[in-house]
């Protein structure tokens, strides 16, 4: 087991109509916010009159920056900051899912850096205070209401790239599960898909003697399963939207994290997918899971039956377990079908005549990505190749 630091500042406030209080809960921070949301479904549901009902009561002056879409926008988030920066906005109410946040974090980045902002995507430390920021959450998947990363795409040039630091942890985030009742179907297959990833990157580890955390890690992925399934019969119960948002924030607050160092390889060739094609990052994540573990399965055949075994509650062929490794594959992809989400280029309707491209894009600034298996250009074209 590694050591480790682990701290999560992030006050959460769960349950229903929790969203009212979200005006006496900013006032404790600030009287100036910047209302950051998506492409108009907080309002057609009600929740934005809520919210400004809310902040209004408080007193709390009000700008407002909606338009993100699904792999957010440098674009937008350099207005965002432009904006903050104009009006002297020292605090971001993000309310969306995990599109909406990431972007909310990549403008409280911003906006006391004194270069472009996406240098901070490209590697540039941070040596400021990043803007607070707090948030709704209407869509479980991303896990970003609790973590310290963001995610964005640059549109001009078509690159998606990850950035972190502590300071973007959210002040509080707000989760009613009710929120999530009107999500369509496609958009919480694509959540339930992203959260479960999160936790397979943390799993696969080279790490021993993670016992702990390993079960913490199989018992989460259980839940993530078979409420996903349940769902998708039920979209209105109250206690599987509650199960599946709590899901989704402990599968990326850190705290899975804790003495082992995780893999993130797919993710990292998922973003190449959905900077060219703008997919969603959830169907990108059920096709690209898959062909990397069959990809990479061999490097510790023990470790894919441990998987099998604890989470498909398959029986552990001792003599091959190999065969045990396999069928846990078989199940995963099979369990990304039930919930209706492409496992395949194919699927997707995705061309198929960039792989190459895209395993050059992966590996432009960098020699390699993972950790548990390091993925260089031709390992990934290789895996988009078992993903075609």
């Amino acid at each position: 087991m590694q050591d480790f630091h682990y701290q999560n500042g992030t006050k959460i406030i769960f349950g229903r109509e929790t969203e009212a209080s979200v005006g006496q809960e900013l006032k404790k921070y600030t009287n100036k916010v910047l209302l950051h949301y998506g492409g108009g479904s907080i309002k057609k549901t009600g929740l934005y009159d809520k919210v400004m009902h809310s902040l209004h009561e408080a007193g709390i002056e009000v700008f407002e920056l909606g338009g993100v879409k699904p792999n957010p926008r440098l674009s937008l988030v350099r207005k965002g900051i432009n904006l903050c920066q104009e009006q002297e906005i020292p605090f971001i109410l993000a309310v969306g899912g995990g599109s909406v946040i990431d972007s909310a974090k990549a403008i409280a980045a911003g906006v006391h850096y004194e270069g472009d902002v996406w240098d901070l995507f490209c590697g540039v430390a941070v040596e400021h205070e990043c803007l607070p920021l707090a948030t709704i959450l209407t869509i479980p998947a991303a896990g970003s209401e609790t973590s310290s990363g963001t995610v964005v795409t640059n549109d001009e040039i078509g690159l998606k790239r990850s950035f972190g630091h502590e300071s973007l942890r959210p002040v509080f985030s707000i989760l009613n599960p009710e929120l999530t009742f009107t999500l369509p179907t496609y958009q919480t297959a694509c959540g339930i898909a992203d959260m479960l990833a999160h936790v397979l990157e943390r799993y696969f580890t080279n790490e021993r003697h993670v016992d702990i955390t390993d079960r913490l890690c199989e018992a989460t992925m259980k839940s993530i399963i078979d409420n996903g399934l349940r769902v998708m019969n039920d979209p209105f119960n109250y206690d599987i939207r509650a199960e599946l948002m709590l899901a989704g924030m402990i599968a990326h607050n850190g705290s899975l994290d804790m003495g082992r160092i995780g893999d993130w390889a797919s993710h990292d060739i998922e973003h190449e997918l959905s900077g060219m094609y703008d997919i969603a990052h959830g169907a990108g994540l059920a096709i690209i899971f898959p062909a990397w573990m069959k990809y990479v399965y061999h490097h510790d055949v023990n470790r894919f039956a441990q998987f099998g075994s604890r989470v498909f509650n398959l029986e552990i062929n001792l003599n091959h377990p190999e065969e045990t490794a396999l069928l846990a594959i078989e199940k995963l992809e099979s369990f990304f079908k039930a919930l209706g989400l492409p496992t395949s280029f194919s699927d997707a309707d995705l061309p198929t005549d960039h792989i190459e491209e895209l395993a050059q894009k992966l590996v432009c600034d960098c020699d390699s990505v993972g950790n548990y298996v390091p993925i260089k250009e031709a390992d990934a074209l290789e895996i988009y190749r078992l993903a075609l």
